[in-house]
């Protein structure tokens, strides 16, 4: 089972969606609060499971609906993956692959761990 591990800064308040065995698989942008940063897991465990992938590497990709993980490659060739919710706002992004058969494994597990994925607080490191 995978955790949503959250982390407070002097920025704000971020999390990462991390897989069974402790991987980061996702990360949020910086929330101003902690209630805000509830209200993006929320989003995520709600909205991956059942989005789609629209695969923007592709020549003429077919264009998905929100909520959506958008698949495409990054100014230094790498593959990355963003996860959309239904109001088109980025909800968590991966990191960059340097396969899409590996990016697209990391959406996969987005999609299975986001769905009851535990709450914790980052470990002081």
């Amino acid at each position: 089972m995978g955790k949503f591990e959250v982390k407070t800064s002097a920025k704000g308040v971020s999390f990462n969606l991390l897989a069974s065995n402790g991987q980061v698989v996702a990360t949020s942008q910086v929330y101003k609060s902690l209630r805000s940063a509830k209200l993006g897991i929320a989003s995520v465990a709600k909205n991956a499971p059942i989005a789609e992938i629209e695969d923007q590497t592709a020549e003429k990709f077919e264009k998905k609906s929100m909520p959506k993980f958008e698949v495409y490659t990054d100014k230094a060739g790498k593959t990355r993956f963003r996860l959309k919710a239904k109001n088109g706002q980025i909800i968590a992004v991966g990191e960059a692959y340097e396969t899409q058969k590996a990016c697209l494994a990391g959406v996969a597990s987005v999609k299975k761990n986001a769905v009851d994925a535990k709450v914790v607080a980052a470990e002081a490191k």
